[in-house]
């Protein structure tokens, strides 16, 4: 862009003015001052054109260097000015673009309204912000952040628009692939149980007259043993061939997998050939698979069932494929077996619990973490609490976890319980910590699960990162039982890390279990919990007296912290204070209540006594 004089100038006019009186001037010193008086306005002259040559260059150079993208237009549109940046990404020279309508390389997909709206707020407002999909010289189009500033004169008239622009591609593809991961299994890539969900149900409303749609729920027979044998990275690689299998198998159809060994199948069809159609599959992939140079040849049991002759809504039919999932599995497994009335759930109470539980993690929204204090016996402040999972059905209320959890295990749903209960509590802190409320540690249990699939560390640090909480703020509980199975190998190594990242570890239930002194000494450990059993008698129980004193005495020969649970009564506290336990945690003092109860009861006792103990906590 040329730099341009400005007649604003008082001693430009003055020049002017000059030069048009030299010639009838009367006197020669009246000449010699006009000629003065023109010299110091033609020096005045070029030096404001150096300064604006000087402003070019630097407003050159400006664009240049951008990082983003920038156009100028004129009050018309049209573009006048591009930087490297916007022909790196256009694919535009200057000279290919320069005097048409910015219009022009909009990509179309937006329509009249959308650019109504679009001039209406730059001419309002002066400034329009947000997304816009662009075409590159190539013909491809990428969606980019613009933001549009009009550059109006001294009388307020629009002059120029000057557009700064990046492309947000990559960003879109991360938002594109954090909905896909919602929606996939991570293993194989086939659509997980949520997005099988909605696959169903889309495809029960669009069954036409005359279609029935065929339903499979496969599982593959002694898995473990497999995972056991050749370990779990040729487990994995198994899966992910099984899957594959099974898609190429079925062509028009879908394929997904529910978690673990179960995936599921289902094909729209008009023909009457469900019992032939499960016996096929079977027979597929019962041919043998090759993993690390062993030859597999998988035991495969069906659950099946037909819509609309075995329901006609989703959650009826997944319900129904694992009734009939069950029945084949309790008759020895390796076989196809389509659901029939005499299977139906209303007879099995335990499998109509275990349908619930799987919808509760699929859809969420039923399963909630309860709080209960602890406190510190020298000066009954509270220093944490330990999250409870509970589950509020929607027909049946709260369900006792002394139903559902030996479920859970049973049917190898703790690790995504376990996964939830990890993300919920840090989500919990999170929320405190944004209303201005004490922090205080919150400790959870751990479920052998979750240890012995090895992502127990990564769904910390996910966790962890995604809500900003420090991992000093989340304590781990673990019962003897999971420290002791030797299915998770040596599990010292495993707890060093944890506490490496900053997790307090517990034992809970202490005393319960297969108690062994040696893994005291062994295994990184910060508290034990002491059970309620040994509790509840206190302290006219003499036995119970003394194990209690026997575990202070060793608890405090290792440098172990000392919690325990179940105090219902004073005398029960002034013992356990008597003998020197640190902490205790029951009904005497609280009982487990959901966050928002414990925000109500925070609020009512802040003080300086619970400021302080929540100092204390962190130190």
């Amino acid at each position: 862009m040329w730099p341009r004089l400005s007649f604003n100038r008082p001693l430009i006019w003055l020049g002017l003015c000059a030069m048009s009186a030299i010639l009838w001037l009367p006197s020669v010193s009246l000449r010699l001052g006009a000629v003065v008086l023109m010299a110091v306005a033609l020096w005045d002259g070029w030096r404001q054109i150096k300064l604006e040559q000087r402003r070019a260059r630097l407003t050159e150079q400006v664009m240049r260097q951008s990082g983003e993208a920038v156009m100028i237009t004129d009050a018309q549109h049209q573009i006048q000015a591009v930087n490297p940046a916007f022909t790196e990404l256009s694919g535009y020279e200057l000279t290919e673009v320069q005097g048409l309508s910015a219009s022009n390389l909009a990509a179309a997909r937006h329509d009249s309204a959308f650019f109504e709206r679009f001039w209406q707020a730059l001419t309002s407002t002066g400034h329009w912000e947000g997304e816009l999909w662009q075409r590159r010289k190539d013909g491809n189009e990428y969606p980019m952040w613009l933001e549009v500033q009009v550059i109006s004169d001294a009388r307020g008239h629009p002059e120029h628009h000057i557009a700064t622009f990046t492309d947000i591609s990559l960003r879109k593809a991360r938002e594109q692939d954090l909905r896909r991961i919602g929606r996939e299994d991570p293993l194989t890539g086939l659509p997980n149980r949520f997005r099988l969900h909605e696959l169903l149900s889309s495809r029960l409303r669009h069954l036409r007259a005359g279609e029935s749609l065929d339903l499979a729920l496969i599982d593959i027979d002694g898995f473990r043993e497999i995972n056991e044998s050749l370990g779990v990275s040729a487990g994995d690689r198994l899966l992910a061939r099984f899957g594959k299998r099974l898609a190429g198998h079925v062509a028009g159809g879908v394929v997904g997998r529910l978690g673990g060994d179960e995936f599921m199948v289902l094909r729209t069809t008009t023909y009457d050939d469900h019992e032939g159609w499960i016996e096929g599959l079977k027979a597929h992939l019962g041919e043998p698979f090759q993993i690390d140079g062993s030859t597999l040849r998988l035991g495969i049991t069906i659950g099946s069932c037909r819509a609309p002759e075995d329901g006609d809504n989703d959650g009826v039919l997944f319900q129904r494929l694992e009734s009939a999932l069950v029945s084949a599995r309790r008759r020895g497994g390796n076989l196809c077996l389509r659901f029939r009335p005499a299977l139906d759930v209303s007879d099995s109470p335990n499998l109509a619990l275990l349908n619930d539980l799987r919808e509760a993690l699929a859809q969420g929204g039923q399963l909630e973490l309860h709080y209960q204090p602890q406190h510190r016996l020298s000066d009954e402040a509270m220093v944490g609490m330990e999250a409870l999972l509970r589950w509020r059905h929607p027909r049946d209320g709260l369900v006792s976890p002394a139903e559902f959890i030996p479920l859970a295990e049973r049917h190898g749903l703790m690790a995504p319980l376990g996964d939830w209960v990890i993300h919920q509590a840090l989500t919990q802190l999170a929320h405190w910590r944004s209303r201005g409320l004490p922090l205080l540690p919150v400790w959870i249990n751990i479920s052998a699960m979750q240890l012995f699939q090895g992502d127990l560390e990564k769904t910390l640090a996910t966790g962890r990162a995604r809500h900003e909480v420090d991992s000093h703020w989340l304590g781990l509980e673990l019962t003897e039982s999971v420290l002791l199975d030797d299915r998770g190998g040596d599990i010292a190594p495993r707890l060093e890390r944890l506490r490496d990242l900053g997790h307090r570890i517990a034992i809970d239930d202490f005393g319960t279990g297969y108690s062994s002194l040696g893994y005291l000494k062994e295994l990184p450990l910060d508290k034990l919990k002491l059970d309620r059993a040994f509790v509840k008698a206190l302290p006219h129980e003499t036995a119970d007296a003394a194990i209690v004193d026997a575990v202070m005495a060793m608890a405090r020969g290792l440098g172990l912290e000392v919690v325990a649970e179940g105090v219902e009564t004073a005398e029960q506290r002034d013992y356990l204070r008597q003998v020197g336990c640190d902490e205790v945690q029951g009904y005497f003092y609280a009982r487990p209540m959901p966050a928002h109860e414990l925000e109500a009861l925070w609020r009512e006792s802040v003080s300086q006594p619970l400021e302080s103990s929540s100092r204390q906590a962190v130190a």
